[in-house]
């Protein structure tokens, strides 16, 4: 259905397959129409001899995908319809898993914004092409969720303490850092990305057609600049303790350790914990437990009221004043953090 609305385009050129995201004012996010119509596409042209790679690419330039429709998700949470929440869940979470062990090579061309879903369906292949308007950011914790699509196993597993740094704030960065940690793998110019399609479509090595095409790196941002404070802060033992040696690193006249501090204190409480306890169990979990353990917190968090809040708040009455429970990181219970982390009594998808 979501191809017919013309909202996902698949193509055929040549020994390329190529998808296109073509929500452009929505800044191409995901529904779970287009989920299901990606993985269905997906899968015949892993059966299809012809097709010898796979590229993804958004439409419009400001986005290559900026997320799942989190309002649809939003409005089904609030309505109590649970089933459908689930169906998104699984899908698209079912998607991830499967772009992380597609046979044949899988490239994202990404030009612009990178968020969210966008960043599961992209970060996950062999080949993350990134423009000069490339821009990251996993800011759920902002909306009362928690970084997902595998970043409890990804992001633990970036240098230093960057990915707690990403997981905690939420906070966007650039080609160059994105290059410089590995969530990206190589940086060309958008105007050039047509011509790399030309070079997959003829059947050219990858790599050839990406070296052919490649730009200067561009110049790195915090995670590079600021990494020495980024791995002596956020290697606290709590939120609260990554916090208070932020406040720290802020006396002594460091503005990113002050600017860092007062982001993180915007974010949700619960979200906050629950992101840290995913740092910590990251490095223990393969992908595919990773992403069960996220199907798990998904279904525990979707309903909350830090969810429904935080939602309303950012993109639906966009006043940027979320009212959390609890408001403070001590009212914050760690058994009821422990719980959203256990199975679920019911039976559970398996994403390998």
């Amino acid at each position: 259905m979501a191809e017919a609305e013309g909202e996902i385009l698949f193509e055929r050129r040549g020994s390329l397959g190529l998808v296109t995201l073509n929500r452009p004012k929505a800044l191409n996010a995901l529904w779970l129409g287009m989920i299901r119509d990606m993985q269905a596409q997906l899968e015949a042209w892993a059966a299809d001899p012809a097709v010898t790679r796979v590229a993804v690419r958004g439409a419009g330039g400001r986005a290559f995908c900026a997320g799942g429709d989190i309002r649809r998700i939003h409005a089904a949470a609030a309505a109590g319809r649970a089933a459908e929440t689930d169906a998104v869940w699984r899908g698209e979470y079912g998607l991830v898993a499967y772009v992380a062990r597609y046979a044949k090579p899988y490239l994202s061309l990404i030009d612009g914004i990178v968020m969210g879903a966008g960043v599961g369906i992209s970060v996950h292949g062999g080949y993350r092409v990134a423009s000069e308007r490339y821009s990251f950011a996993m800011p759920e914790v902002g909306i009362g969720l928690f970084p997902d699509i595998g970043m409890t196993y990804l992001l633990p597993r970036l240098p230093g303490r960057t990915g707690t740094y990403l997981a905690l704030t939420g906070a966007r960065i650039g080609a160059g850092d994105a290059l410089a940690v590995g969530l990206a793998t190589h940086h060309v110019r958008s105007g050039d990305f047509d011509a790399i399609l030309d070079g997959l479509a003829a059947g050219a090595e990858i790599e050839a057609v990406l070296a052919a095409h490649a730009a200067p790196p561009p110049a790195p941002g915090p995670l590079v600049t600021e990494r020495g404070l980024i791995d002596d802060c956020f290697a606290g033992a709590s939120v609260a303790d990554i916090l208070g040696r932020l406040d720290v690193a802020a006396s002594a006249h460091a503005a990113f350790a002050a600017e860092t501090g007062q982001l993180i204190r915007t974010r949700s409480p619960t979200s906050l914990c629950i992101a840290l306890e995913q740092m910590r169990r990251g490095p223990g979990l393969s992908l595919p437990d990773a992403i069960l353990t996220e199907y798990r917190l998904a279904t525990r968090v979707t309903g909350s009221h830090d969810f429904l809040e935080g939602v309303r708040a950012v993109l639906i009455d966009k006043d940027n004043r979320p009212a959390w429970q609890p408001a403070q990181l001590e009212a914050v219970d760690p058994a009821a953090i422990a719980a959203t982390f256990a199975p679920l009594d019911r039976p559970e998808p398996s994403f390998a």
